[in-house]
């Protein structure tokens, strides 16, 4: 058995239904991961492992977010069309939402729901006036705009554990589920060509898991190249390249890169999160993840 397209996916940020027109090829690799779960982190290793460790394009160029739906679809493609090397292709989607090839690498990267709300929290209440302007004036938005963040992290925490955007989820709001991106993935983690990884894990030992990544891709790699890769994906060597590039990271977020690459670590939610906000979280957990699943988010995570 193999995932299967179950719902269409379209709202402020995103647009499944672009994947429609992708062309696979037999070495590609997708790196499908909710948000605030070490998205750019894992594009970041990828990228490195495919290219040796040498200098490449900006990140953006060479591994585009398909789904999304702030650019012409038929630039993104050609993008893609265009690469010699074998190929990267980011997405959030959770596996009902997604096509699944069989002779594509998928990389589903996972983390505690909330290290991901208080990363997610960062995100959304920094903002800027004109990245609202800019999804929500867009002709290619779908749906209800993007409501601004709430004024209170409980605010939002409370809304995103017991709402979700679209009728087939149950958290996520107003964005997509997180708890359900990782739980459709999950069924099929026994798959050859699925990998998982957890946040934790890379935030432990960030060269063990280059190398399994490595291994899991059948991209041959020396220790020296790790070596070399491992201090280009710290987040302050991602947050350095942002700066210096013109990745219009300051157009979309108050604080540009440095809000973007936040904390990069765990735990954080012990000094903010109340019993109310907890409670909401394990009954969040208990509704959608399988029981194994949920233990290997939390007891993986290091808290």
């Amino acid at each position: 058995m193999f995932p299967t397209r179950k719902h269409i996916y379209q709202n402020h940020h995103i647009d499944s239904t672009r994947w429609d027109a992708f062309q696979p090829r037999a070495d590609d690799i997708v790196i499908s991961t909710s948000y605030k779960s070490g998205t750019t982190w894992m594009q970041e290793i990828v990228v490195q492992l495919v290219h040796h460790g040498r200098d490449v394009p900006s990140r953006d160029d060479v591994s585009p977010w398909l789904e999304r739906n702030r650019r012409p679809l038929e630039e993104v493609l050609q993008e893609l069309e265009q690469q010699t090397a074998r190929r990267v292709i980011k997405s959030h989607l959770a596996s009902d939402g997604l096509p699944f090839f069989q002779n594509v690498k998928y990389i589903i990267v996972a983390r505690d729901a909330r290290d991901v709300a208080m990363s997610m929290w960062n995100h959304y209440s920094n903002y800027t006036e004109a990245l609202y302007i800019e999804m929500n004036n867009s002709p290619l938005r779908i749906g209800p705009p993007l409501p601004h963040c709430p004024p209170t992290i409980h605010e939002f925490f409370q809304n995103w554990m017991t709402h979700g955007w679209f009728p087939w989820e149950s958290e996520g709001y107003p964005f997509w589920g997180n708890l359900h991106h990782t739980q459709t993935w999950w069924e099929f983690r026994h798959l050859e060509n699925i990998l998982f990884v957890h946040f934790a894990d890379l935030l432990r030992d960030v060269r063990g898991e280059i190398a399994r990544i490595a291994n899991f891709l059948e991209i041959e790699v020396t220790p020296q190249e790790i070596e070399t890769i491992a201090p280009r994906v710290t987040l302050d060597a991602m947050r350095r390249a942002a700066q210096q590039g013109a990745d219009g990271l300051a157009d979309s977020f108050k604080g540009g890169a440095q809000t973007f690459f936040f904390k990069g670590t765990n735990g954080r939610w012990k000094d903010v999160l109340g019993p109310v906000d907890l409670l909401l979280y394990r009954q969040a957990v208990t509704r959608v993840l399988a029981p194994d699943c949920a233990q290997w988010l939390e007891n993986t995570s290091d808290q």
